[in-house]
């Protein structure tokens, strides 16, 4: 099956991309390289270097390759940039879905899965939320896949389009960048490993449900090929294991001073300091996953200790060691 994966040179999605192929699918990629990479992608993976906000680029590849299924992972993913630039984040996060999903009906695509995020929909959830649980965004980012929701129901009940929302926890994992102020793990790892300081934000009891990127990659792939149990659905995907950024910061202290160690340097991992909160951040946020394991059969089957340590070991490689 030919799918186009848009933000597939991203993190996320080229480990979709990767799946998709393992699986004998056809992937196509569209990415505007703002944060994604080409070397993430294998090269005979066809590739379009466009903005999915510019529609006359994305009718050109939807006219060309003609996808039968699409995969929406392009997005803005930070939420203090949502904080302060939210009329940014609704371009890219609103306008460029709703590009998506218009190229996607007039071009006879079957079904549309999108990036949404459990992580910020749900608002402060101390047990992990599930589908039902009331959507309570606080943050322009949050408030943006909410949207991007609720135009996904409007696409089904007016264009018969079968569409998928996977609200994502916090994902983590190889090829993460490390720029910016989203991915936690990703920057943690990269200063670390040179033996530069690191900030928590606030008191770091900051809980978060983190899920590993093939997990994330694993789900995606069973939206877009599975029988959906309805023509509009919404799936968590996390562990709803409570983590806090203090004790991630301590576990990735000791991954990377021993990978250092390992790789015979004498540079010392200086302990984190912390800094004030960050804007938009909520105290605590877990989601439930029942329902994609009882659909599907999926499983976060990497647990935090291997998912860390396999992402601090490709951070290092990244950098030489």
């Amino acid at each position: 099956m030919k799918i186009l994966v848009t933000g597939g040179a991203g993190f996320i999605g080229s480990h979709i991309v990767d799946q998709l192929l393992a699986a004998g699918h056809a992937p196509v990629v569209v990415d505007d390289l703002s944060t994604g990479s080409r070397a993430n992608l294998p090269k005979a993976v066809p590739f379009y270097k466009a903005d999915v906000c510019d529609r006359e680029a994305l009718e050109t590849v939807f006219k060309k390759e003609q996808p039968e299924v699409v995969c929406h992972q392009a997005a803005q993913m930070s939420v203090s940039r949502s904080v302060n630039e939210p009329s940014f984040d609704a371009q890219v996060n609103i306008m460029g879905l709703l590009s998506t999903l218009e190229q996607s009906q007039q071009s006879g695509v079957k079904r549309f899965v999108f990036a949404s995020s459990g992580g910020v929909l749900y608002g402060e959830a101390t047990e992990p939320a599930s589908e039902l649980h009331p959507a309570n965004p606080i943050s322009p980012y949050g408030i943006s896949k909410w949207t991007g929701e609720q135009y996904l129901r409007f696409f089904t009940r007016e264009h018969g389009l079968e569409t998928v929302a996977l609200r994502y926890a916090n994902v983590y994992g190889p090829r993460q960048n490390p720029h910016g102020e989203a991915g936690v793990v990703a920057i943690f790892c990269q200063r670390m490993l040179r033996g530069e300081g690191t900030r928590i934000n606030g008191d770091g009891k900051y809980i978060r449900d983190y899920v590993y990127v093939e997990d994330v990659a694993r789900a995606n792939v069973l939206a877009l090929t599975e029988t959906l149990p309805s023509t509009h659905v919404a799936f968590n995907v996390g562990t709803g294991v409570p983590v806090d950024v203090n004790e991630l910061a301590e576990r990735l202290h000791g991954l990377t001073s021993q990978a250092l160690r390992d790789a015979g340097r004498s540079t010392t991992v200086p302990q984190p300091e912390y800094g004030p909160p960050r804007a938009g951040d909520l105290r605590s946020n877990l989601v439930d996953a029942t329902l994609l394991k009882q659909s599907y059969g999926w499983s976060d089957r990497t647990q935090i200790d291997s998912g860390l340590k396999t992402t601090v070991k490709w951070f290092a490689e990244q950098a030489g060691i």
